[in-house]
Formats: structure tokens, sequence, C-alpha cells
């Protein structure tokens, strides 16, 4: 038989969901970003395209399209990551809440289950750092 949690259950339901659905917003905001940036490079990559084999003075230009081409791939990898964090994150809120109304030991799951999307959301950023780092090299004809 279901049994309708109190509110000092509901309280501590809550305060556990409190860091995980702090990093969700943070995942969200931060793909929002990563996402703007792919948005920007493809427009780059199209714009490239569009130069002539005529004009002598932008066709050097073209030479950025292999690395705009790796800084997308990076930004895809920390997007595809970041996303990875979101999953992981919504799951482990789901999990959490049914553990803690049915009283479940969800304590060492829970952490794991966090740690995991820290780390994936670690690893998204570093993709993201590389792509910046590529973005501001000296290879970069637009710096």
């Amino acid at each position: 038989m279901l049994v309708t949690p109190d509110t000092s259950q509901l309280s501590e339901i809550f305060s556990h969901a409190a860091a995980p659905a702090f990093l969700l917003g943070a995942v969200a905001g931060f793909t929002s970003i990563l996402h703007g940036r792919l948005i920007d490079l493809i427009e780059r990559i199209r714009s490239l395209n569009e130069i002539g084999d005529g004009d002598e003075k932008r066709l050097k230009l073209k030479s950025d399209i292999p690395l705009l081409k790796s800084r997308i791939r990076l930004l895809v990898s920390s997007i595809y990551l970041a996303l990875c964090s979101a999953i992981c994150t919504t799951l482990l809120l789901a999990m959490s809440f049914v553990a803690a109304f049915f009283e479940w030991n969800h304590e060492l799951g829970a952490a794991i289950m966090f740690l995991f999307a820290v780390i994936l959301l670690g690893i998204s950023l570093v993709r993201f750092a590389q792509e910046i780092h590529i973005g501001l090299s000296d290879a970069d004809h637009y710096r």
C-alpha cells in the first residue's frame, strides 16, 4: 500500500534535490553557450565557402576551414558530454525522489551518479577549453 509522504519527508526529498537541480540548470546554460558558438562556426564556414576562386585577397582565408571543422568537432563532443551529464542528473533526480518516497537508502547511489554527472560535465568543459584555445591560436586569421 502506497503511503503519502509527510512534510518532513517531502522537505528531505527537496533538500536532496537542490544540488542536482542546480547542476541541471548550469548544464542547460552551458549547452546554450556551446550551441551558440557552434552556430557561429558553421556560419563562418558557410561564408568562407562562398569566397570565389577569383577573389585573390580573401582566398587564403579558406585555409581556416579545416581548423574550423576541428573546432566544430570539439564543440559537438562538448555538447554531447554535457547532455549526457544532464541525462545522468535527470535520472539521479528521478531515482532520488522515488527512493526517498519509499524510504529506501539511496545516498551511495545518488553520490555515485552525481559524481558521474560532474565528471561528464568536467570533460565537456575540457573539450570547450580546447576549442577556445584553438580559436585564440595564431593560426586563426580572424583574430
